[in-house]
């Protein structure tokens, strides 16, 4: 399933820094754009990745589904 964030780089110094904003704690930094922006899509994968992998551990049934919001 494809899902589209959204994908904030600023230079820093003699790094680049990006996040995503969607998703507290998708971060990272390179020394070029396009290395943040593998680090960046890697990082992402990896917290969604994990997380849906928390979620199924819990043995008690959860309940899953779509939502959507409007943003500003």
């Amino acid at each position: 399933m494809k899902q589209e964030f959204t994908a904030v780089y600023k230079k820093s110094g003699k790094w680049y820094v990006g996040w995503v904003e969607e998703v507290s704690g998708v971060n990272t930094q390179g020394k070029t754009l396009k290395e943040t922006k593998e680090n960046l899509r890697e990082a992402l994968s990896l917290v969604l990745e994990t997380n849906r992998m928390l979620s199924r551990i819990d043995g008690r049934r959860a309940i899953r589904e779509p939502i959507s919001v409007f943003a500003r």
